[in-house]
């Protein structure tokens, strides 16, 4: 690179002639003006040289940043697309799991209306037992008649009269054999008169029922179970919490009839 200082050599033309050639002063001025002016410039270009040199260093470390910034875009771009597929997923999950549940709610509402259907049925079904027992409940001779039967049955078949008892609390009832479900709802209604409270039904397998009760004041619940009852049964057991009744064949079928 040129130097861009001031020409200081003395030029050719401007030595002034002595004897047998050139004044060696000047010669010698020009001489050292010339090196002077040679070292200043090789200063210079060193200068520039480091600078270069510097400038490179620069440019590769920058360089060098650059591509490890393209290095993390790209892995961010990685882990961007990863991220959208696992997003895309998940919507898709989203959108399996909300249908499934639109068909269970839609299940579930047809569930719903055949339950309110069966219960439907079975209200008809108890609010004619619970009229055909009223009309029982008004023929005073005919309950007689039904209980002079029932003593009789009980004492034919080999079973011990066990007196009226009051009970109280929780009490289990087991009844059975039941010709069909509107039976046990017949005879929920009939305990449900007597005042009891918290009726539940435990067990209803092979056509016995096991239903639990509970009587706040003492109820003579035998004799109120034979008056409101729309089956005919016998005691087979009687204890302080739990009664177990055997519904009267000759009953059922006279009912089924």
């Amino acid at each position: 690179m040129t130097s861009e200082g001031t020409f200081t050599v003395p030029r050719m033309g401007s030595f002034q002639r002595a004897f047998l050639g050139y004044r060696r002063p000047e010669v010698d001025a020009a001489i050292k003006a010339r090196d002077i002016h040679i070292e200043q410039i090789n200063r210079d270009v060193a200068s520039e040289q480091a600078a270069k040199v510097e400038v490179e260093a620069e440019m590769a470390s920058l360089s060098g940043m650059v591509i490890e910034r393209e290095r993390e875009i790209r892995g961010l771009n990685e882990q961007l697309r990863q991220a959208n597929e696992r997003h895309d997923r998940s919507i898709a999950s989203l959108d399996a799991v909300s249908a499934r549940l639109q068909e269970i709610e839609a299940q579930a509402r047809g569930q719903a209306t055949r339950i309110r259907m069966k219960a439907l049925r079975e209200a008809v079904e108890v609010g004619r037992r619970a009229q055909e027992l009223s009309e029982a409940e008004g023929a005073v001779e005919a309950v007689e008649e039904v209980a002079a039967e029932h003593e009789q049955s009980a004492l034919a078949n080999g079973h011990q009269e066990i007196s009226q008892e009051t009970f109280e609390g929780t009490i289990k009832v087991e009844i059975g054999p039941l010709g069909d479900y509107s039976q046990l709802v017949g005879i929920e209604d009939a305990i449900g008169k007597l005042g009891a409270s918290e009726i539940s039904i435990e067990r209803f397998s092979e056509g016995r029922a096991t239903l639990k009760m509970n009587l706040d004041e003492p109820v003579d619940l035998l004799r109120e179970l034979e008056e409101h009852s729309p089956l005919e049964f016998h005691v087979r057991r009687a204890a302080d919490d739990n009664l177990v009744l055997d519904v009267e064949d000759e009953d059922q079928d006279h009912r089924a009839a």
